[in-house]
């Protein structure tokens, strides 16, 4: 994962946090902190913090200048997740701490262990020989912790009020759509047609399980010394309680295809397109085999997952237009937005999930 110097408007204040390390990892001081950016996510903002006295690596996440922490940025929500599945499936980072206060950073933020190991971030990651052995062992693995996930017990995490299942898929339509709404800076027909459909053919939900909402490959870190092994997966910010089919549909909708069309290749977040992984299809009937699902209506939560990431990507360009956010990679976002929206139409249009 890249890392890179924290853009103006991001930076976190050495003296402060070394205090707070002190108190709760191990002495230290701003004289031997070092902390860099992720530089890869759209969303809640991640940080490595080393420790050049006593080599150790921690991470911190804290919100983005300008969300709104009490939605899909509320850190204590997103820790307390971690904090509750380590213990009963340690593929997430370990928690470490959280700090609910803005006054020492600004923010809410926590701290969770920093895991080594390779993730695979667009078409071609470098560093990495991904063959189609390899390749078809990755998207095995993908499937088989998304199925994982969806198959943990509720009780046993007790994660049972972390979301609402009755009437999920409706509030998710329904919030979606006022989202769409509220962030919109352009007009794109595509996208109002796209909500108009789901709201006309919502499906009866299965089955309930914990949800990640945002499983994609650049959000698994996997084995450097075996890639086809996970070994974490990250970002669990918009993590619930709700219909497991929603979570498929939105990784079905970053899961882009050799014959998709030029301006989604220019979208892709990991290497669905090389020989070994499975087409779109391919993965629904991949999942089904592992869960048990009905998958007959897959195209109403591929259309889902469509409209939701287009609709996260129009959020954050609104905020970098109203000026809250200075990283350039958000001044294109419209583009995706738009190609996102056109590519939902086809779907509907084609009755198909894969072209």
């Amino acid at each position: 994962m890249s890392l890179r110097d924290p853009l103006p408007g991001e930076e976190l204040p050495l003296d402060t946090l070394a205090e707070f390390l002190s108190t709760h990892v191990q002495p230290t001081d701003a004289e031997h902190l070092s902390v860099q950016q992720f530089g890869s996510g759209h969303s809640n903002l991640t940080y490595l913090i080393s420790d050049q006295n006593n080599q150790e690596e921690v991470v911190l996440r804290r919100p983005p200048p300008g969300a709104n922490i009490k939605s899909g940025h509320d850190m204590s929500r997103e820790y307390s997740i971690i904090h509750k599945l380590y213990p009963h499936w340690p593929k997430v980072p370990k928690p470490i701490v959280l700090h609910e206060d803005t006054e020492l950073i600004g923010t809410p933020f926590y701290l969770m262990e920093h895991v080594k190991g390779t993730i695979l971030r667009g078409a071609k990651p470098k560093g990495v020989t991904l063959d189609e052995s390899t390749m078809r062992g990755i998207c095995d693995s993908f499937v088989h912790t998304l199925a994982e996930i969806h198959g943990l017990d509720l009780e046993t995490t007790q994660l049972t009020d972390f979301g609402k299942p009755e009437g999920y898929i409706q509030r998710q339509v329904e919030g979606w759509t006022r989202r769409w709404q509220r962030a919109k800076t352009d007009d794109i027909p595509e996208l109002d047609a796209a909500a108009t459909w789901l709201a006309e053919h919502m499906p009866s939900p299965q089955s309930t399980s914990i949800i990640h909402n945002d499983f994609k490959y650049d959000n698994l870190i996997l084995d450097p010394d075996d890639l086809t092994r996970v070994i974490a997966v990250l970002d669990w910010e918009m993590a619930t309680i709700g219909d497991p089919l929603m979570d498929l549909g939105t990784s079905l909708a970053y899961w882009v295809e050799p014959n998709d069309p030029e301006a989604l290749q220019q979208l892709r977040f990991g290497p669905t397109t090389l020989p070994g992984n499975d087409t779109r299809q391919e993965l629904v009937d991949h999942y089904a085999a592992l869960s048990g699902l009905d998958v007959s209506e897959i195209l109403f939560y591929y259309i889902y997952g469509l409209f939701k990431v287009a609709v996260v990507g129009q959020q954050i360009y609104a905020r970098y237009k109203q000026g809250l956010s200075k990283d350039p990679r958000f001044a294109h976002l419209i583009l995706a937005v738009k190609t996102l929206a056109v590519t939902s139409q086809r779907a509907i249009q084609s009755g198909k999930i894969s072209h």
